[in-house]
């Protein structure tokens, strides 16, 4: 189970509408994203340039938002190439969810 930190910290990522936009778009890569060159939708993640370009920002805006959201252990990275890919941690938000459940 999460620590009380960790509960803060993930609330903290959830403030923010365009990082829920992006955890919602994540849950289902495929309805929301154009299939990239490197790397599975599904199994890989979304590279940041396709959520950079479907939220309608830079590069480095989403690489914030992503960081702040795996800080919070929300998503994972991966790297292939020079490109990183981000999924839902589903696992982890199972946990916070139930962590907060219980508040």
């Amino acid at each position: 189970m999460p620590t009380d930190d960790e509960v803060i910290t993930a609330l903290k990522a959830l403030a923010n509408d365009r990082r829920l936009t992006i955890l919602a778009w994540l849950k289902a890569p495929r309805s929301h994203f154009r299939e990239q060159v490197d790397g599975d939708l599904v199994d890989d993640g979304v590279c940041g340039v396709l959520i950079a370009e479907k939220l309608g920002v830079s590069q480095p805006t989403v690489s914030e938002h992503m960081r702040i959201l795996v800080a919070a252990g929300l998503v994972t990275a991966k790297r292939i190439k020079q490109w990183t890919f981000y999924q839902r941690d589903e696992a982890r938000l199972t946990e916070l969810h139930d962590s907060i459940s219980k508040l």
